[in-house]
């Protein structure tokens, strides 16, 4: 007998033929069989009354799932049920099949995880990042920065430095009283080495001239440095040979990396002018980053207090706060900008390539990850011995830059779009347009203040040369 839910009901107990009689020995082992059978069954009715095609459907024979209508008393009769069968459950044919999974592959600007590197080409740019790292540590000797001061007109430099800071004061007030000066006066500190540095201090050496006759040289190969040359810090010699036909003579070019010995060789390329350069920002007080870009170049970062930001400097070409130089100007493609200083490392590409498409290189010297990874392992070298707040303050100044970073992509992609709009550059006829370089709000206004004495300034200071000037005066003449 079963009930409505197709449970089996109790067997009832045997009645003996005299109340002396036992009960059979295969009475317990039938109740166990029984009550398990029961559990069995009432989850199998649990399972099936449930919404839904996900579940596991058990295919049971009919015959063996309807319990005995007669309590048995043989042996035979008390064997357990046979269990469930576990055949796949078949599909429902009311409902579709599920759609495969969406292919992650191609989505970006997905969170980047730090990844050790796994494999040698990985291992090899992180070899080489940490060996970059290692170059403005050399700059930290405060008995070298001191002699390194001997070399710098610190009068003629603070002087300067101090004029410029009253002429962009006072264009600040001039503008209204809640308008900040452009910059600052360790910024004009800078800004005056920048002058000095380029203009009286170092030279753009690309072949020498023989040092026997003083004629031009031509290329001859590389050369392995001399005793001399290597203690000195030279890791490679350029070697050129004169091209005059009666002398003959090679001339040896070392390549030293030591910015020390660099002031007083006072001659290179962009690696000894940066390097050298900063060391005497360094010098000065200033915080400074060494920037190393994979398509072979070098140059300098400086941390402006007034404006709490990294600035971009080049003293090759005397460019202050332009990022945009060499993917605008110069029309130079590049990967990796990364910045190296004896704080820590960080990835700066974005600073200087705003346009991935026109402007940016396949980064394959290692995955996102492993760049990531090697930038952690490099600041964690370099910040390991410093105070906790002085750590602190250094992980806000990172996540500030990378904001700067996004904004940065964000006004890029804005531009853009802009462009394309019927009222943008590109429908007024204009050839792509060319995106103004704003910068800072009040530096652009205190910018376009000192226009009108623009011409004055150059003409007191003596930058733009006796033909500038005598044109000048000639216009303003004109003009009366």
């Amino acid at each position: 007998m079963a009930d409505n839910n197709g449970v089996p009901r109790r067997k009832p107990v045997p009645r003996s033929q005299s109340s002396q009689q036992p009960l059979p020995e295969t009475w317990a082992a039938d109740l166990t069989s029984q009550f398990r059978r029961t559990l069995s069954t009432k989850r199998m009715n649990q399972l099936s009354s449930r919404p839904g095609s996900q579940r596991r459907r058990v295919v049971v024979d009919p015959q063996q799932q309807q319990p005995p209508s007669q309590p048995a008393t043989d042996a035979s009769s008390h064997a357990p049920p046979p269990l469930p069968s576990r055949a796949a459950p078949q599909p429902p044919q009311s409902e579709p099949p599920l759609p495969p999974p969406p292919s992650y592959s191609s989505l970006k600007y997905l969170p980047i995880v730090p990844t050790p590197p796994a494999d040698p080409k990985s291992f090899r740019f992180r070899n080489m990042l940490l060996t970059l790292s290692a170059t403005p540590c050399k700059w930290e000797n405060p008995g070298l920065l001191d002699e390194a001061l001997s070399v710098v007109p610190l009068e003629r430099i603070y002087n300067e430095a101090q004029e410029e800071s009253d002429l962009f004061e006072a264009e600040a007030q001039s503008l209204g009283p809640n308008t900040k000066a452009a910059w600052g006066y360790q910024d004009c500190v800078i800004r005056a080495l920048l002058k000095w540095f380029k203009r009286d201090f170092f030279e753009w050496i690309n072949n020498p001239r023989c040092s026997t006759c003083r004629s031009p040289t031509v290329a001859h190969g590389m050369a392995h440095p001399l005793p001399d040359e290597h203690a000195r810090g030279a890791g490679r010699v350029e070697l050129y040979k004169c091209a005059n036909m009666q002398c003959q003579s090679f001339e040896r070019f070392p390549r030293y990396n030591d910015a020390f010995v660099l002031l007083q060789t006072r001659k290179g390329r962009c690696g000894e002018w940066a390097n050298c350069f900063s060391m005497l920002c360094r010098a000065m007080g200033g915080r400074v980053r060494w920037i190393w870009n994979a398509e072979d170049h070098v140059w300098t970062e400086i941390y402006s207090v007034h404006r709490k930001r990294w600035v971009h400097v080049d003293c090759c070409e005397e460019a202050w706060d332009a990022p945009l130089l060499y993917a605008k100007g110069w029309g130079k493609k590049m990967s990796y900008c990364i910045a190296f200083s004896a704080e820590g490392c960080v990835d700066v590409t974005r600073r200087y390539v705003r346009n991935q498409t026109e402007h940016a290189v396949p980064r394959a010297k290692c995955p996102e990850g492993v760049l990531a990874h090697i930038v952690q392992e490099i600041n964690s070298l370099r910040r390991k011995d410093m105070e906790k707040k002085q750590r602190f303050q250094l992980n806000a100044e990172d996540m500030k830059e990378d904001a700067e970073f996004r904004k940065n992509i964000i006004e890029a992609l804005a531009y853009d779009i802009g462009r394309l709009s019927p009222g943008g550059e590109d429908a007024k006829g204009g050839k792509g347009g060319r995106r103004s370089e704003r910068g800072d709000p009040d530096a652009q206004k205190a910018a376009e203040g000192r226009q009108s004495g623009a011409r004055e300034w150059v003409r007191r200071r003596g930058e733009g040369g006796p033909n500038n000037a005598a044109q000048d005066q000639g216009r303003e003449q004109r003009q009366q």
